[in-house]
């Protein structure tokens, strides 16, 4: 199983057909029963969706509303500051409200007129390939849920928050869009589950947790940077390395701490041109050649 498995709970489907949410035993809401039902009801309503139907609407709280106003409004703050101009740029054209959490349809419709690009609703996990092999088509798996009221400035796990505040923005700019679509083209372009991991790696250190030099210093363009109050103002103290795809797609990582390795691109054109060129044309053979070439240098 891949690393980025373990950020989400678990779903499943008992013998009676009820969907139940396993979150782990230091989540913040695994002691509010109000909360687990919502999480349960919302993942149920994925789980019951059929492409062709409408979307289905999340039965959010006010607190939840509470929640996203909050954490809106802190990440504004932090992205004038830290992110690169084109995530900006992309937040500014999405326009989603800032007062209440977005449903899934409003975000496909301020997204599909910019890039094309819509939203599905996903319960939890979806496998890479699925994942990935989506982007290809301009589809984007989403979560729907919210993290737990009592820290509304942290999430163990990628939330509406990351999907929209970190990815639907930077979805709603065009460059971007285009490197999510190769993104999508590299997975199901390689054959091997080892050449998807590699693929997968390179998303995570570019389109997750990605880093852009511009003319005021280092600037956050990965989703993972971009939706996360406490990442984003501490990513200039990581060890910041030139892209590198031999290590970018061999370097292991912990989830659940700050990243300590980065890599910054000198500019956004590189960002387009190293990242973007990788996910265009890279092959199981491109993938055997780059394992062994960070491999020599270990």
């Amino acid at each position: 199983m891949f690393t980025e498995a373990s950020l989400y709970a678990p779903v499943v489907t008992g013998s009676d057909g009820a969907v139940r949410v396993e979150l782990a035993a230091d989540h913040p809401g695994v002691g509010d029963p109000d909360y687990r039902a919502r999480r349960d009801a919302i993942a149920a309503l994925a789980l019951d969706w059929r492409r062709g139907a409408p979307i289905p609407r999340a039965p959010y709280t006010d607190a939840e509303h509470e929640v996203w106003a909050l954490v809106s409004r802190e990440l504004a703050v932090q992205r004038d500051r830290l992110a690169c101009r084109a995530a900006r740029e992309g937040a500014a054209l999405l326009s989603l409200p800032a007062d209440r959490i977005p449903q899934l349809d409003e975000v496909t419709a301020a997204l599909a007129p910019l890039t094309g690009f819509t939203y599905l609703p996903a319960a939890g996990l979806v496998p890479l390939r699925e994942f990935y092999g989506a982007l290809a088509e301009r589809t984007f798996w989403s979560t729907q849920y919210i993290r737990h009221h009592s820290v509304p400035l942290y999430t163990p796990e990628p939330d509406v928050v990351h999907e929209v505040l970190g990815h639907a923005i930077t979805l709603a700019e065009p460059t971007y869009a285009e490197l999510y679509v190769a993104a999508g083209q590299a997975a199901r372009r390689v054959r091997s589950e080892d050449a998807l991991e590699f693929v997968s790696r390179v998303f995570w250190f570019s389109l997750e947790f990605g880093v852009v030099r511009e003319p005021d210093g280092a600037k956050a363009y990965g989703a993972g940077l971009l939706s996360s109050y406490g990442e984003i103002q501490e990513f200039r103290d990581a060890r910041l390395r030139p892209l590198d795809l031999a290590a970018m797609g061999t370097l292991d990582y912990d989830i659940t701490h700050y990243q300590p390795v980065l890599f910054e691109a000198r500019s956004w054109s590189e960002v387009l041109d190293v990242v973007g060129g990788f996910f265009a044309t890279v092959t199981d053979e491109d993938v055997a050649r780059l394992r062994h070439d960070a491999s020599a240098l270990a």
